[in-house]
């Protein structure tokens, strides 16, 4: 297993991220509460779209948080193995989703 390899994919996943939330800018803005200008509707799809986008935005804060621990696994050598057990983790689990800190049978509660 190449850690350079892998440090290069979460890198490009943090900038990704990075991207998204900065296109995600806008539909977090707070929603005004003039309700001459937005019809009583249209205010609520307004809420609703927040509320989403702010979601998001908590989703990629914490897949954020989990590729940074992966960074920090592969800086103390300790990437590619579980956190729990101590096991190798598959290359192609990592592949799929390097910032996994748990092999498949401890993440099923085995």
């Amino acid at each position: 297993m190449n850690p350079e390899h892998f440090r290069s994919l979460i890198l490009e996943r943090l900038a990704a991220l990075d991207a998204d939330d900065e296109a995600g800018k806008q539909g977090q803005a707070i929603v005004k509460l003039d309700q001459t200008s937005v019809g009583r509707l249209s205010r609520m799809d307004a809420l609703q779209h927040q509320a989403m986008a702010q979601a998001t935005a908590r989703r990629r804060e914490a897949e954020r948080m989990r590729l940074k621990a992966a960074l920090d696994r592969i800086e103390c050598d300790e990437f590619g193995y579980c956190t729990d057990c101590g096991e190798d983790i598959p290359v192609l689990r990592l592949e799929a989703d390097p910032g996994i800190a748990r092999c498949a049978e401890c993440t099923r509660g085995a």
